[in-house]
């Protein structure tokens, strides 16, 4: 991996964000919704001191990812008043929490669908072209990386509680239904000139406080069948990934890891640092899952502040790179 940095500019001309909570910066701010982070004590450890919509304490992976790959300023929400002029030529952020790759999903939070997230990722492209004409657009649409987060609210807020889903479908038919719409996705932004992408793979998610609180029966263990659905869930958007990466010319295409899914149970508890009480509130500061707004339809009332991943959590960053490394 070769990279380079020119009189300080970044290492990518622009980084835009697709998906859910994980990395939420305030779109759900502007939405008529209830999963909403934008009220203390979130953001309490963030630069300003003062919640900015993100389902965090302090700063989000991609705030990080954003400063490794040398840009001083994070990406803005797309709905916010922070994506205007050339604020928005180095990329946004589109995502929405409780959106995922299910579409009804964030129809069901009346979060953005990942659909509406590319009809405001082409929005954002007319203009910037209107900003700096269409070839240094399309070098900077070609160029930047794009990051992705979903799956875990498809799961976590909506499968496991959502008869209606989980009577029809077993999760390894539900995860090949998400499948499609992610590789759907993967098309459309090549379509449009993205040829930098990464995505996240789910964390062990029987492990996240609220999926023990919910799915746990009364223990403070992790949940062995929601994790084998991670473990599936991943080695089929693995699988998918290699496809589309083989189909399309000149598509680079990473799996961001958010967690190892091979060690044991408890082993994945302890290593994530992962500890909560009978309502699912987390205790400890590093713990890489959290900023998920993890929050089903009867404890929409009870939400919980979620302390997010450290500098030294994000195991992932160096895939990040490699996507913004010069061939």
């Amino acid at each position: 991996m070769v990279l380079a940095v020119v009189n300080g500019d970044p290492l990518v001309p622009a980084l835009n964000i697709f998906g859910d909570s994980v990395v939420d910066v305030g779109n759900n701010n502007n939405l008529q919704t209830l999963i909403k982070a934008n009220f203390p004590p979130y953001g309490r450890d963030f630069v300003t001191h003062r919640p900015t919509g993100r389902f965090c304490n302090g700063k989000l992976a991609t705030d990080f990812t954003a400063e490794y790959l040398g840009f001083n300023s994070y990406p803005p929400a797309y709905l916010s008043q922070d994506a205007k002029g050339k604020n928005i030529l180095t990329g946004v952020n589109f995502a929405s929490a409780a959106s995922g790759y299910y579409d009804r999903t964030a129809q069901l939070y009346r979060a953005l669908t990942l659909p509406q997230q590319i009809t405001y990722y082409k929005d954002w492209q007319s203009k910037v072209v209107n900003l700096v004409g269409r070839s240094k657009a399309n070098a900077i649409f070609s160029g930047g990386i794009h990051l992705i987060s979903a799956g875990s609210s498809d799961f976590i807020q909506n499968y496991y509680i959502n008869p209606l889903l989980n009577r029809a479908y077993t999760p390894d038919q539900f995860s090949d239904i998400l499948m499609r719409s992610y590789s759907t996705l993967i098309q459309n932004l090549y379509s449009l000139g993205a040829r930098r992408i990464g995505v996240t793979t789910l964390p062990p998610t029987g492990c996240l406080p609220a999926a023990i609180t919910l799915f746990g029966s009364g223990s403070n263990q992790c949940v062995a069948r929601l994790n084998r659905d991670a473990v599936s869930f991943n080695n089929k958007l693995n699988a998918t990934s290699q496809t589309l990466k083989t189909s399309f010319p000149g598509l680079k295409l990473d799996s961001l890891n958010q967690g190892e899914l091979a060690v044991g149970q408890e082993q994945s508890k302890h290593r994530f640092s992962v500890t909560n009480d009978r309502w699912g509130h987390a205790r400890t500061r590093h713990n890489m899952f959290s900023g998920m707004d993890f929050t089903p339809p009867n404890l929409l009332m009870r939400n919980w502040l979620k302390v997010c991943l450290n500098r030294d959590l994000i195991s992932s960053l160096s895939d990040v790179m490699d996507l913004a490394a010069i061939n």
